[in-house]
């Protein structure tokens, strides 16, 4: 069977563990040589070590593939800049960039604390926006010194289905998950003139951040088909980061065990124009005329 990234330079953040562990992996079956961004840390994000990153290098390499780890905080604007030169530094190349890294603060709303916002919004939204940022920087360079043709660049962002539709508990991480959709929009309509698509994934799996969260859905089996195993979601990374996916870009795919499908989100509804400014009193009329038209509202994950 033919390796579909074969020859490609790929980078994996948060690469240490769970989903990104299993990208990082699957990248390398299919021929990827992998950067392995991880800097360690707990669950919370505190703490850090090198031994999750050194891990996957490590196995990566002693089944045969190319592998290096990096412990560059992506979230910190060198950071960032560092992990992208690691790759070139390593093989004269960057063809995929996949954010993956992040971890969680659940709060409810009325006692989650400024810190806990922070930090969520950083290592997912800055996370995402700072790594690809240097990339397409790289990107476009090479594009002008080759010419069309010359980048076939892919960006593969982790959204959540907490982005797309909320999850109480957890309004940091739906905002910054919400957010990096948007930024996979953005990113699909400038990076398109490089020869670089943008996507996003949703994915549902068991990981450290929802075992405790969807504790019961996430069992695993006693038998058949693990629906939840974070291997389930890296097939549609390696596809997405081969020359096979050309042209398709600004999507948000969702994908749960074997069940894949195509987010679909904010357009525009049912509308009147009233071709004049409106009376306050007189919306009520027209705002329920339109909520009687509109698709019910999706309850967020928990209500």
């Amino acid at each position: 069977m033919s390796k579909i990234c074969d020859g490609r330079v790929a980078i994996v953040t948060g690469a240490g563990r769970g989903i990104g562990r299993a990208h990082a992996l699957e990248l390398a079956r299919q021929g990827a040589r992998v950067v392995v961004n991880d800097i360690g840390v707990a669950l919370d994000g505190q703490g850090g070590s090198q031994s999750p990153a050194d891990e996957v290098a490590e196995l990566i390499r002693g089944l045969g593939g190319e592998a290096i780890a990096s412990h560059d905080d992506i979230a910190d604007w060198a950071g960032a800049g560092a992990l992208i030169t690691r790759a070139l530094d390593a093989w004269g190349r960057l063809d995929v960039l996949v954010n993956n890294a992040g971890f969680v603060r659940d709060r409810m709303l009325v006692s989650a604390e400024e810190q806990d916002w922070d930090a969520v919004i950083r290592v997912h939204l800055k996370g995402h926006f700072a790594p690809t940022r240097h990339a397409a920087a790289h990107w476009r360079a090479r594009a002008k010194a080759g010419g069309p043709g010359a980048v076939q660049g892919r960006v593969i962002n982790t959204s959540s289905g907490a982005g797309l539709r909320g999850s109480v508990g957890q309004a940091a991480y739906s905002a910054a998950k919400a957010g990096i959709a948007a930024l996979t929009l953005v990113e699909a309509a400038e990076l398109g003139r490089y020869g670089v698509t943008a996507n996003a994934i949703a994915p549902a799996a068991r990981t450290r951040m929802t075992e405790t969260v969807f504790a019961e859905m996430m069992k695993a089996p006693e038998s058949g088909f693990d629906a939840m195993a974070p291997d389930n979601i890296a097939p549609l990374v390696a596809w997405l980061a081969s020359a096979d996916s050309d042209g398709v870009t600004g999507r948000v795919f969702e994908l749960a065990g074997g069940k894949l499908g195509i987010a679909e989100g904010w357009s525009e509804g049912p509308t009147v124009d009233k071709g004049a400014r409106w009376e306050a009193a007189e919306l009520g009329g027209a705002v329920r005329g339109l909520l009687a038209q509109a698709r019910a509202v999706v309850p967020p994950y928990g209500a």
